[in-house]
């Protein structure tokens, strides 16, 4: 294993972060749609005794827009391009919305990879009218632009209270402003369109997984959650209650607490 500098870029143009002890067991971190690796700075004191990779999708953040189509498998491949890059052959995937669907698409494409994967808020089976309508929507991002649907979306995300007092829908409009709109046009399709090729996949998904999401996320429900689960064998489901779809962000160790003990269990 070669040392990594703290933070770097790929080859492919990829913004990536590692910290933690060298030799421990590899955690990477994959965040949602029109977000950056720094969703996550809440929830990273859980991870203390890992080795952790956070970066940032293709276009968003700091990283440069995609080397070729956008496709869940072509951001599945940024995941084990990085880890081909730092001299890792396998890790804990921790993804969140798209990222859930990521590292989904990795387990299935190069299981090898997977230690673990724990799944946060992300889509499944909408139902072929909700998905019409998903679809839709994400088809009006490519016209309107990355803050088209903004308002709509932080509604969505976090609960009334914390919308109008927390610091996060600030912090999400930020990271919103920083993505390249055509990189974020075509990944808003991806997960739109992309779940269809994660129901009900054949081989399934073997990898040891934890399957989270919050009651009221409206765009990852728990029915979808409970879907993932039933999918995968040995998984675990946990829903949080209350909160919606960026939960993580109202409530980080709600979802660190139970992460980390799963990750201890699979190390």
């Amino acid at each position: 294993m070669r040392k990594t500098p703290p933070v770097s870029k790929a080859p492919d143009g990829t913004w990536f972060e590692v910290s933690g002890p060298e030799g421990a067991p590899l955690v990477v971190l994959i965040h949602g749609l029109g977000l950056t690796h720094a969703v996550f700075d809440d929830m990273l004191d859980a991870f203390a005794g890992f080795r952790v990779l956070t970066y940032d999708l293709y276009g968003h953040g700091e990283s440069a827009p995609a080397p070729a189509e956008v496709t869940l498998t072509l951001l599945a491949t940024q995941v084990t391009g990085l880890l081909e890059f730092i001299g890792e052959k396998s890790a804990h995937l921790v993804g969140f919305s798209i990222g859930g669907m990521i590292n989904r698409r990795v387990a299935l494409d190069v299981p090898g990879a997977v230690a673990s994967l724990v799944i946060l808020n992300s889509p499944h089976d909408r139902g072929e009218a909700a998905q019409a309508q998903v679809e839709d929507r994400a088809k009006s991002v490519g016209q309107g632009g990355a803050m088209a649907t903004m308002d709509a979306a932080l509604k969505r995300w976090f609960t009334p209270g914390y919308l109008e007092n927390g610091a996060g829908p600030d912090k999400v409009r930020a990271w919103r402003g920083l993505v390249d709109p055509a990189s974020y046009a075509v990944s808003a399709w991806v997960l739109a369109h992309g779940v269809r090729e994660l129901i009900a996949p054949n081989p399934p998904v073997s990898a040891p997984a934890l399957v989270m999401t919050c009651e009221n996320d409206s765009g990852s429900t728990p029915a979808m959650s409970h879907a993932i689960t039933s999918e995968i064998a040995g998984a675990q489901c946990q829903i949080i209650p209350q909160l919606q779809h960026l939960g993580l962000m109202e409530d980080p160790d709600a979802f660190a607490i139970p992460i980390r003990k799963f990750l201890e269990r699979h190390s």
